[in-house]
């Protein structure tokens, strides 16, 4: 059945700004050539994105002559701002941007363990405030969120966990309450596939398993470009994961004796220093794994036990996953696979191809740490973009 007048008009609306998000400043030509529409049906939808706040002329393309052909239109990407809040174990990241996802503002503040539940939200809150006002008085129109543990796919929310804050929840249920923008809340590992498939090293590929190696250990999977976060919202939960060369098994509330516990941060330490790979005793754990991998790389020849044995540790877990899913590319991202870097992952991959009859290519992630807060942004973007990029948005 042939699309109604304002059906058509819709989706030929929402085709133009996704091509001037993506392409940046367009001229009625290019938009014309890159739509297939017509000329005054171009002429039509500019008008309508032009009253509607949408776009706005931007400056002239030098590829044409002056005059109404030469306008760059762009989108009005201060109409609205958009945040996105990395929420860890002991921390808290804010970045503000607009709507096109250019930063604006930034920040980072440590909770304290012994931090109540209330006095942690009050900080976290107060943060998010803080960096939107250094913004500008552009209203927050979403607000994305990640975080470890599960979300439940049926409300959204981040479920109960004993082995985390109790100030993470409270946090995304305050922010929910105060906040007229909309809210949205995503496993960590999640967000960070989502960035590595749209602005990282999954460009290319619609289906790809990550794995997590940082502060915490996860997976996500993406499935022909689509996140899947499984039935209750767990799926890639590989901490949990039971693998040979552990002692014990883990349980329904704790990873100890999973995977976890063998490609961990403080694993890895312990790994590191029986190979004669010290870091100052003062180190957090989860630094000390990176700067242990770091320390392996530089070191030539003597790092190489090392660096062997912690592939054969990761290509544990990727062959359990790669068993299951065949998706063809494993990212290693967080801290310690962007320190692992193209060396690190080349030898995983070789393990993994003597364990596993699946062909499977073996990459480092390109976005580190800075994954998470990269795609809790972009879920922000989507969502906003959902909602504005329509006349009368």
């Amino acid at each position: 059945m042939p699309a109604s007048p304002s059906t058509a008009r819709a989706i030929n609306d929402r085709l133009a700004l996704q091509l001037l998000q993506q392409d940046g400043p367009l001229t009625a030509t290019q938009l014309k050539t890159l739509t297939g529409l017509s000329r005054p049906s171009v002429a039509d939808l500019v008008e309508r994105l032009s009253s509607a706040g949408l776009i706005h002329v931007v400056g002239e393309s030098g590829a044409v002559r002056r005059g109404p052909n030469a306008k760059l239109y762009g989108i009005v990407a201060d109409r609205a701002h958009l945040a996105a809040l990395d929420v860890r174990t002991g921390s808290v990241s804010v970045v503000v941007a607009d709507l096109l996802g250019a930063t604006l503002a930034e920040a980072t503040l440590p909770i304290a363990d012994d931090t109540g539940t209330g006095p942690a939200v009050e900080q976290a809150v107060a943060l998010l405030e803080r960096t939107a006002r250094e913004a500008g008085s552009v209203p927050l129109h979403s607000v994305g969120i990640g975080a470890p543990g599960l979300i439940d796919p049926a409300t959204g929310e981040l479920r109960d966990s004993s082995g985390l804050p109790a100030w993470h929840r409270a946090l995304v249920r305050v922010l929910q309450q105060r906040l007229p923008a909309a809210v949205l809340v995503e496993n960590e590992t999640n967000l960070a596939a989502v960035a590595e498939h749209r602005a990282g090293a999954a460009l290319d590929r619609e289906t790809f398993v990550l794995i997590w190696l940082s502060q915490g250990i996860g997976a996500a999977v993406m499935l022909d470009g689509r996140l899947r976060q499984g039935a209750s919202g767990g799926a890639g939960e590989i901490g949990f994961l039971p693998v040979p060369g552990v002692a014990g098994l883990p349980s329904a509330v704790d990873c100890e004796g999973g995977f976890y516990s063998l490609a961990g941060s403080a694993a890895l330490g312990e790994l590191a220093a029986r190979h004669g790979i010290e870091t100052p005793p003062e180190t957090p754990s989860e630094d000390a794994a990176v700067a242990a991998v770091r320390m392996a790389l530089a070191a030539g020849e003597r790092g190489e036990p090392f660096l062997d044995e912690l592939a054969g540790r990761l290509a544990l877990g990727a062959a359990a996953v790669v068993s299951v899913l065949d998706p063809g590319c494993v990212l290693l991202a967080g801290a310690v696979g962007e320190a692992g870097g193209a060396p690190l992952a080349a030898r995983v991959e070789e393990r993994l191809a003597r364990m596993s009859p699946l062909r499977t290519e073996v990459r480092a992630g390109s976005l580190g740490d800075g994954a998470v807060l990269r795609g809790a942004l972009i879920a922000a973007r989507d969502a906003a973009q959902e909602a504005l990029f329509t006349p009368g948005g």
